[in-house]
Formats: structure tokens, sequence, C-alpha cells
């Protein structure tokens, strides 16, 4: 069973600023060279295509996909530890973020539909070896930036190819205490799962640096 590594470069699919890449990854984890794409349909098509082949699904997206919610009000818009200079709550993290929120349940939806109920989803890489979908969030750094939204994809499934075999040893983000999961409030809202500790849960965020 060979594994897919997907990415969607978040951004307004009718300003035509989407941009997809998948990575095939044999067993013995060798890759082949990315196809990559602008359209959200062939995206979503090439995810159910994967799992009806039988293939594990790695999707990650580039938007913060989960926030922080600190006890302390004055901290509750300061940056998850290892974004550095750029926050989830400014900029380019804000805006990735507001749109992410409907392109993530747009996409979960229409793979979910297809699939029907027989995949699970999943944060923890070991429990995603035994099949199903992984998902991760991408952090392309501004100076590791490429020059169009599928390029930025492709580095992001580039990067999470060279971090295996154990990725999440080389998670950018360091979680402390409570978070606001965004990709948890997508996941039930697409059907895949229904149990609320997913509002609750982070994910693997892969940086891509120059």
């Amino acid at each position: 069973m060979s594994l897919m590594l997907y990415c969607a470069d978040i951004g307004s699919v009718a300003k035509g600023n989407f941009g997809w890449a998948r990575l095939a990854v044999d067993d013995s984890g060798v890759s082949n060279i990315p196809s990559t794409g602008l359209d959200i349909h062939d995206f979503a098509n090439n995810l159910v295509s994967d799992f009806t082949d039988g293939h594990r699904v790695a999707l990650g997206f580039e938007c913060p996909l989960f926030v922080p919610v600190p006890e302390m009000p004055e901290m509750l818009t300061s940056g998850r530890a290892g974004e550095n200079n750029r926050p989830w709550s400014a900029g380019a993290g804000a805006a990735s973020l507001a749109t992410g929120l409907t392109e993530t349940v747009w996409v979960l939806d229409r793979i979910r539909r297809s699939v029907g109920p027989d995949f699970e989803a999943h944060t923890q890489w070991q429990e995603f070896n035994k099949g199903g979908l992984f998902l991760w969030e991408a952090f392309v750094t501004a100076a590791a930036k490429a020059e169009s939204h599928d390029g930025d994809a492709k580095l992001a499934v580039l990067e999470f190819h060279r971090k295996l075999p154990n990725p999440e040893n080389h998670n950018a983000i360091r979680v402390v205490g409570r978070v606001r999961s965004l990709i948890g409030a997508a996941i039930l809202q697409s059907g895949w799962s229904s149990d609320l500790a997913w509002l609750e849960k982070p994910c693997l965020v892969i940086k891509v640096n120059p």
C-alpha cells in the first residue's frame, strides 16, 4: 500500500489562487516526481481515486489548522511556539486561516461523499500507519515561497517526504496548553467523525525553510 502525499496551497479559488501537489511514495520510500495543479475539483478527484485504489493518504493544507487557547487573555492572539515572526493571527496567516475555514470542509466533504464511512482520519502518525487519512499543516516560510501556488504545495510535499519515515520528529510547532482545532471542526462537519475531541486536536506542522 503506497503513501500518497498531498498538499493544498489555500487561496481564493475564484481568483486562481488555489494550488495543489501530489507525491506518490512507494513502500521502499522512493518517490516519483510531484504532479501539480490549480483546479480544486481535480484535487478532490485525485484524492478520491487514491482512496479507491487502496492507498494511504496524507493530506496537508497550507494554512493554520489549529490555534492556541491560552489561559491569559492578553495572549489570545499570540503566535504559536515555532511561528517566530509569522503568527497565525496576523497578515498572511490570518488571511489563509479564514479562507481555509471553508476550503478544508469542501475538500473533506467531497472525499467523504465518494469513499464512504470505511476510512478514518488521523493526526497521529502511528495510528495512520494502519491506513486511512492523515491530516497535517504545511508552513511555507516567506523566504521559501515559490512563484506559484502549486509551486508552494510542491515544496511542502517534498519537504514532508524528506521528513519520512518519522515526520512527527520534525514538528515545527510546539503545542503548549489547549488548542482550538480548525481542521478538527472540518472533520466533524464533513462527517469523518462525531467525536467532539477533534475540536481540541493539534496536528503535525511541516515547515519549509529556504
